[in-house]
């Protein structure tokens, strides 16, 4: 092993000019035209962020202290997991909204764009917050624990702009054209700028995906506080969702019991933080041992209730009122 490397401000410049790099060759290059992303493509593009994802979790290993690559893949694979719920939210708002196929690749673009903004920021003031004040990681542990019983219990009640407060002040000092606009989130209409569905859906997905990042940020915080491996973690499980989307939106009915491995996952890791109370840690590789059995034991029963009940197909619902 090579000597530890500190961290520097050059090393968050250089992952983040790698994502910025990333990003533009995917929209400007591989996705300029509009098109239809096949399963066959998406897999690939899993695969590809899967493995820079394990390459640079070995470059820790390389570069770090011992321990920090284990935090780096645990923490992977927990926002990666609670990806997977988004996605199926994000292909509920995209039927809802009857998006073609062919701009839904655009869409997400821009909304994990955004989600690596929002995210990124809400890393930084929960590192600053458990610096200054160390309960809050019971806090959060407290709040994990809350949401992963919710999640066991309580149904979702489907996809509903008009509660949506972005939707509402959108509609509100903005006109939105009842029809889409190729890929475009602004039109003409009666001689105005105005909003087009895309833009609808673009704030429907920033929205869901910040109601996600309340419970993954703190999720990973029970890993490591170390906050150059919960951003990067984090980028990295974002930067797959939209290869994730495109690969798991049309088999919603073979992931039934998904959303209970997660609630588990959820509350495990909020009893985690909450154990320090009594100065009780759990390792890093129990950790890790948990979180994948528990994902896969979720996902092979939901495989197999599937194959033996399959699930009924998914309803769009009817198209949202725009005007």
């Amino acid at each position: 092993m090579l000597s530890p490397v500190e961290i520097t401000p050059w090393h968050w410049a250089g992952f983040i000019a790698c994502v910025i790099f990333f990003l533009a060759l995917d929209l400007g290059v591989f996705h300029r035209e509009a098109r239809v992303v096949r399963v066959r493509e998406a897999m690939g593009w899993s695969f590809l962020w899967f493995s820079l994802a394990m390459a640079f979790a070995g470059l820790i290993k390389a570069t770090r202290p011992r321990g920090e690559a284990i935090e780096f893949v645990t923490g992977y694979l927990i926002e990666l997991s609670l990806s997977m719920d988004n996605v199926f939210v994000i292909a509920l708002i995209l039927a809802y909204f009857r998006v073609p196929k062919e701009q839904q690749h655009r869409v997400l673009f821009w909304g994990i764009l955004g989600a690596l903004f929002m995210r990124g920021a809400m890393i930084g003031l929960g590192a600053v917050l458990i610096r200054q004040f160390h309960w809050m990681l019971y806090v959060m542990g407290g709040f994990l624990v809350f949401t992963g019983i919710k999640m066991l219990f309580v149904e979702d009640d489907g996809v509903h702009p008009e509660k949506n407060l972005f939707i509402r002040l959108a509609k509100k000092f903005f006109p939105v054209s009842h029809d889409f606009d190729g890929q475009h989130f602004v039109t003409q209409l009666n001689g105005r700028r105005a909003l087009t569905p895309l833009a609808l859906v673009l704030v429907m997905v920033e929205t869901t995906d910040l109601i996600f990042a309340v419970d993954s940020i703190p999720a990973i915080f029970a890993v490591t506080q170390n906050t150059f491996i919960v951003f990067t973690s984090n980028v990295f499980a974002i930067l797959g969702l939209r290869s994730l989307y495109f690969l798991l939106a049309g088999a919603i009915g073979y992931f039934r019991y998904l959303k209970v491995g997660l609630a588990i996952v959820l509350a495990f890791i909020g009893v985690k933080m909450l154990l320090g109370i009594w100065d009780i840690q759990i390792r890093t590789g129990v950790s890790l041992a948990v979180v994948l059995t528990l994902l896969l034991l979720s996902m092979a029963a939901s495989i197999w209730a599937a194959r033996h009940a399959p699930a009924a197909p998914t309803e769009p619902g009817e198209p949202p009122p725009l005007g």
